[in-house]
């Protein structure tokens, strides 16, 4: 079904009033600071805690956000380094828990095996106001390319690159939401001057793969992983999930490179996207979080079979 978006005018793309009129109707509806810093300032008796740069939103919303990865201790130049990202697109919220979660429970079992850094939450203005954009009306998650604008895709590849260092995985903790056709795509419609076209959200887990460098025995180790926590979205009925073809079950793939995704940042050989159904009534939000531990530990396990 097509939604016609209540700002705008069909046909002309968004200037600085539309803009303007998107941000004053947005409002802090959770707080990143009670639910999601003392979370990552809890890790720091066991992690490396790095403040890598801040969002200074005081004009916004009065508030100056700091952005922090977590990296483990024990780091040795010969040990494989991999990466989680969590929070790129603020509102879902498995991505970013999920990355604490694996920290709390998970990671001091890899850490002898990997250099491990994790950007729990790359938005928390997105985090805060349950939104998929930044102030600017810039999506963090098609900012990671050469011309990227959004100011927490950059900082977060700027301090990737301070790292010198070579990756060999990459996991991007995301999720679908019935917010995405109600009013995400419909928001970004409207953005480029055209009428948004709704897909069917799947119902369950599904891992993006990276067309242009695929890695199919990671992306299966994963959903593999992940199937024993929650159910797998199944292909709709032209064999496809959110309007990509299915490339084996679960599994779907986007050119992340050309739409500057995080899942290019690196220059990892190895990179899956998750996305879990967090509206779906057969899935809890625990579930969700553990559905992305999961994907975690089965990507890192796979990893490790490699030798």
């Amino acid at each position: 079904m097509d939604k016609i978006y209540h700002i705008g005018t069909v046909g002309q793309p968004w200037g600085a009033p539309e803009k303007a009129q998107w941000l004053a109707e947005q409002d802090i509806k959770r707080s990143f600071f009670s639910e999601v810093l003392p979370e990552i300032e809890a890790l720091a008796d066991q992690f490396t805690l790095v403040k890598y740069g801040k969002l200074d939103y005081e004009a916004v919303c009065g508030k100056t956000y700091p952005l922090y990865a977590v990296k483990s201790r024990d780091w040795q130049s010969f040990k494989p380094t991999i990466l989680v990202t969590g929070g790129v697109h603020g509102y879902e919220t498995s991505g970013v828990h999920g990355a604490l979660r694996f920290l709390q429970t998970k990671a001091s079992h890899y850490s002898p095996h990997f250099n491990i850094v994790v950007i729990p939450c790359i938005s928390p203005w997105g985090y805060e106001t349950i939104n998929r954009w930044n102030p600017d009306a810039i999506d963090p998650n098609r900012s990671f390319g050469q011309d990227g604008k959004a100011i927490e895709a950059l900082e977060a590849k700027q301090y990737l690159q301070s790292l010198d260092t070579d990756f060999a995985l990459h996991i991007d903790l995301h999720e679908t939401t019935d917010s995405d056709n109600s009013e995400f795509r419909p928001a970004k419609a409207a953005q480029d001057g055209k009428v948004n076209h709704n897909w069917n959200i799947p119902d369950g887990y599904y891992t993006v793969d990276d067309s242009e460098h695929p890695s199919p025995a990671l992306q299966k180790a994963i959903i593999d992983a992940v199937a024993q926590v929650t159910h797998i979205a199944e292909a709709d009925e032209n064999g496809r999930l959110i309007g990509e073809p299915i490339q084996q079950p679960g599994v779907i793939n986007y050119a992340k490179a050309s739409l500057g995704l995080c899942g290019s940042v690196t220059n990892a050989p190895l990179v899956s996207t998750t996305e879990v159904y967090p509206d779906s009534p057969s899935a809890t939000p625990e579930q969700c979080i553990q559905a992305q531990v999961a994907a975690v530990c089965g990507a890192l396990d796979y990893l490790l079979s490699l030798g």
